[in-house]
């Protein structure tokens, strides 16, 4: 890949993997990311993220999520906000990861005589078809960006699933798209989650006798 090495970009992969493990984004640091121009990076993620977890298309006419589901996907949760958020350590290079994901798109077109269009993104030129055909190939064994898309597919994951870009509570008080539809439990009236019942219906052992109030070991 031209640009910066594939180990600069894995490394701020994981450290971005690893900031959202911490704790979520500030809000509005979050937000701001989410408003980003349509830019050419901006719609190559997008449509990327679109193809791991699809969603229905923003409006009629929208070329970048290709509304091969109905519901909400990565994009409306946001998934392209939480990787471009300057709070990040990818954020800087994702220009050069979406150029190297169109750059897969040119030559997968190429092979099979695809047109796209000049006007967009070579990725999101192609068919949703062919949209995921191709990122399903990035995914093969001896693909030597193999690395960097499965962690780009963990973190569009993160945003979808878990609202990796913020507070769960607040996550779910604003109706995160896609906790929504998971339907993602309500905590209790005081912010934590408890699980009174049993999810095999019984215990499968007794606590330790040393196991903490919070449930932790001794």
């Amino acid at each position: 890949m031209t640009g910066p090495d594939r180990r600069s970009v894995l490394k701020a992969l994981v450290a971005t993997l690893a900031a959202l493990s911490v704790g979520g984004l500030d809000s509005p640091v979050a937000a701001a990311a989410a408003t980003a121009s349509e830019s050419w990076t901006t719609q190559t993620l997008e449509a990327f993220a679109d193809t791991l977890i699809p969603g229905q298309r923003r409006f009629p006419g929208d070329v970048v999520v290709a509304g091969a589901v109905t519901g909400p996907g990565a994009v409306q949760a946001g998934a392209v906000g939480l990787l471009a958020s300057p709070e990040l350590p990818v954020a800087p290079l994702l220009p050069a990861i979406a150029a190297l994901l169109d750059a897969r798109a040119v030559a997968y077109a190429a092979l099979r005589l695809i047109w796209l269009p000049p006007t967009r993104p070579p990725f999101v030129g192609l068919s949703f078809a062919d949209r995921t055909a191709l990122v399903g190939g990035l995914f093969d064994r001896d693909d030597l960006d193999r690395p960097i898309w499965q962690v780009m597919s963990l973190l569009v994951g993160l945003a979808f699933d878990t609202a990796g870009q913020q507070d769960t509570v607040e996550a779910l008080g604003q109706g995160h798209p896609g906790l929504a539809w998971l339907r993602f439990p309500e905590p209790d009236p005081d912010g934590l989650w408890r699980f009174p019942d049993f999810s095999y219906g019984r215990p499968l052992a007794v606590p330790h006798p040393n196991t903490t109030a919070s449930g932790s070991p001794a």
